[in-house]
């Protein structure tokens, strides 16, 4: 019988990534997914480390890139039985900005997501397809194009002079060309929810 003394660090890696099952215990009302947090694959993966006699560390850089600031990573897979480690390092960009954040929650969401990836490639989650991830949202959640806007500016009544400058005055932009990619998706998202009304309140007459 093999112990946990006979095994390398690798070796205690791969029995650790071949049994870690971690549930996506998490579930988004919103957007109606379930996905898995990085406390989820913690709660899963503590007690396997227990067994194989390896300690797991998390800590975080905050580094500089462009004009940009990331949140750097760690996931530390240390051998208790020598000094081995292996170790996998994530990166995940702050927002410039988050309705309803301040900065210290901006920054704690994106050490979050950089503790999840870094997590995900020292055990070989593959979490590539899950609804909160950033792959995903470039797959599904791309930015409505300028007809869709326009055409449900139109439906809003919102299209005239007056009412588009007020409409676009919060996002800082003279033009509907000028809003970026999440000034898109936004404004798309409160039009949404203006038709619905629009349709309800008619209904109802």
């Amino acid at each position: 019988m093999i112990t946990a003394t006979d095994m390398n660090i690798y070796v205690k890696l791969s029995n650790i990534q071949n049994e870690l099952k971690a549930p996506k215990g998490q579930y988004n009302s919103f957007g109606k997914y379930k996905y898995r947090s990085c406390e989820d694959i913690l709660e899963a993966v503590k007690p396997i480390c227990y067994k194989y006699k390896a300690t797991l560390v998390l800590s975080d850089d905050v580094v500089n890139i462009g004009d940009r600031i990331y949140v750097l990573a760690r996931a530390t897979l240390y051998d208790q039985e020598s000094d081995a480690m292996v170790e996998n390092r994530a990166f995940a960009r702050e927002s410039l900005e988050k309705k309803g954040m301040d900065e210290s929650q901006i920054t704690g969401t994106a050490s979050s997501y950089a503790r999840k990836y870094a997590l995900n490639g020292l055990f070989n989650i593959d979490d590539t397809k899950d609804a909160d991830t950033d792959e995903f949202h470039e797959q599904t959640n791309k930015a409505p194009s300028l007809s869709t806007l326009k055409s449900k500016l139109k439906m809003c009544e919102l299209d005239t002079d007056d009412l588009l400058q007020q409409t676009l005055k919060p996002y800082k932009v003279k033009e509907l060309k000028d809003l970026n990619d999440e000034q898109k998706r936004h404004l798309d998202s409160a039009l949404t929810s203006r038709l619905k009304k629009i349709q309800e309140k008619k209904s109802e007459e």
